[in-house]
C-alpha cells in the first residue's frame, strides 16, 4: 500500500479506492409496511399515488401514510425516479405547488432506511421504501422497485 501511495499519490489513492468501494446507490428497493398490516400488494402505479399524495389509503381500505426517506439520499432519488419518473427536482417543485395551492403536504421525513424500517415497523398504517437487504420479520413487502 505504502508504494502505491508514492505512485498514485494520496489524491489518486483515494480515487482508486472510491471506485472499488460498492455502489452507495441501492440496488433494489423494496415498498414495506409494518408486519402486521393487512395491507395487500400494491403496482407500481399504486405506490406512486400513495407517495404523491392522489391516494390516502391502500386497495383494502386502510390508511396509507408515507414515509420518505432523507431528499438527496440515493434512494430517495431512485425511488421517485423508478416509480414515479421524476428527478428530485421535478419532486421538490411538485410538492411546493400542492402546499401552496393547500392541495397536500409531502410524506414525512424518517431519515435514513434503518429509521424508516424502524418507524415502520411500529404503525400498520405507514409504508416506507427500505433496501431489500433490511427486509426481516418486523416489515412485510408489497412491492418490489426495480
Amino acid at each position: 500500500m505504502e508504494l502505491v501511495t508514492r505512485t498514485l499519490g494520496s489524491a489518486a489513492l483515494a480515487a482508486l479506492v472510491a471506485c472499488m468501494a460498492p455502489d452507495a446507490r441501492a440496488d433494489h428497493l423494496v415498498v414495506v409496511v409494518g408486519a402486521s398490516s393487512t395491507a395487500p400488494k400494491l403496482s407500481s402505479e399504486q405506490v406512486s399515488a400513495i407517495f404523491l399524495g392522489s391516494v390516502k389509503s391502500f386497495p383494502n381500505g386502510e390508511k396509507a401514510i408515507p414515509v420518505d426517506q432523507t431528499a438527496g439520499s440515493p434512494a430517495y432519488g431512485q425511488f421517485y425516479g423508478q416509480v414515479a419518473g421524476r428527478s428530485e427536482a421535478q419532486i421538490k417543485a411538485y410538492w411546493s405547488r400542492m402546499v401552496f395551492t393547500g392541495k397536500g403536504a409531502p410524506p414525512q421525513e424518517a431519515g435514513d432506511a434503518a429509521a424508516v424500517k424502524k418507524l415502520v415497523a411500529s404503525n400498520p398504517n405507514l409504508v416506507g421504501y427500505i433496501d431489500a437487504s433490511l427486509v426481516d420479520g418486523s416489515v412485510k413487502v408489497l412491492a418490489e422497485i426495480k
